[in-house]
């Protein structure tokens, strides 16, 4: 039977994702159901990237799962030194029995998971984070109830959570509309398959009218350092402030995935004030993360693949 990864939001139906947003809050509830799922089990974290929440939240959850982890940063493994994806998936697969990888091009990630005989995890690409989007649809429907028919607005860059939140928009069936400068728009790809639910403008406070969500990000992510200066001008009419709130619905949720710079591409008084739900968000991605775990250890994950063939 084909080994389950979850590469992108787009790797599990529909179906399964909600019921994976509901084992979520139901283990966020009970923070001790769930403990042996992991229980002589391995998690390989393989991180090119920096980060804090994914490494931080994926290894506690596999300590709260009984199990262990290894962390592989670029220079303390082959991989790091030239050796092929493919090897490394081969052997590295034969050892543990999940890998998390966070790199800068989706197409190792892929390619590794090709060769990999246990399941592998996006932890971030410069494509998607599919991982960030679970923890913030959770933070959704344990606030406000289903995410399905609202209206979703994404200001800033087209990035890879940006894109995600897209293939959320289909998945979930909500309305989402990217405001971004014509020049930082998602990739064609991505819009194509998502044009029925989602609308790609310039117009940020067009796109935060009436929105339930308000969500953004750093304009300026890791690999683009060196474009900072030129980001912030393309982006100065694309803060989230007070008034861009405003406009957006009475009970909106002010979204972000962190680290955010105050001042930039949100204000101190939005992200620190009472609509912002970003720390709920910043603690959601370890009980989404375990919820994933599960999903992708258990039996269901073999149910799910028969059912799809």
């Amino acid at each position: 039977m084909p080994t389950r990864h979850f590469l992108t939001l787009r790797d599990l139906l529909p179906e399964e994702l909600a019921s994976l947003v509901d084992r979520a809050i139901a283990l966020k509830r009970d923070p001790k159901s769930g403990r042996e799922i992991m229980r002589n089990k391995t998690l390989a974290l393989i991180f090119d990237k920096s980060s804090t929440r994914t490494r931080v939240s994926f290894e506690t959850a596999v300590t709260q799962l009984g199990g262990n982890t290894i962390f592989l940063p670029p220079g303390d493994s082959q991989l790091g030194r030239g050796e092929p994806v493919e090897d490394t998936a081969r052997v590295l697969s034969s050892m543990v029995d999940v890998v998390v990888i966070r790199t800068a091009a989706h197409d190792m990630v892929e390619t590794f998971a090709r060769f990999s005989t246990v399941p592998v995890i996006n932890g971030l690409t410069d494509c998607f984070h599919p991982c960030q989007l679970l923890a913030d649809v959770q933070t959704y429907v344990e606030m406000r109830g289903t995410i399905s028919g609202t209206k979703v607005a994404w200001v800033g860059d087209g990035n890879n959570v940006c894109q995600s939140w897209m293939n959320a928009a289909c998945l979930f069936d909500f309305e989402l509309n990217v405001a971004t400068p014509k020049d930082y728009r998602p990739d064609d790809s991505v819009t194509a398959l998502c044009e029925s639910n989602v609308r790609i403008i310039e117009d940020p406070r067009a796109a935060a009218a009436a929105a339930d969500i308000l969500v953004t990000d750093t304009w300026a992510s890791m690999g683009h350092e060196k474009e900072k200066q030129k980001r912030s001008e393309a982006f100065k009419s694309y803060q989230v402030d007070t008034e861009m709130m405003r406009l957006a619905s009475d009970d909106v949720l002010f979204m972000h995935c962190l680290p955010a710079y105050r001042g930039c591409e949100v204000t101190a008084e939005v992200i620190d004030g009472p609509r912002s739900v970003v720390w709920r968000q910043a603690e959601n991605r370890l009980y989404a993360q375990k919820a994933l775990l599960e999903f992708l250890l258990g039996p269901a994950a073999g149910r799910s693949q028969q059912a799809r063939s």
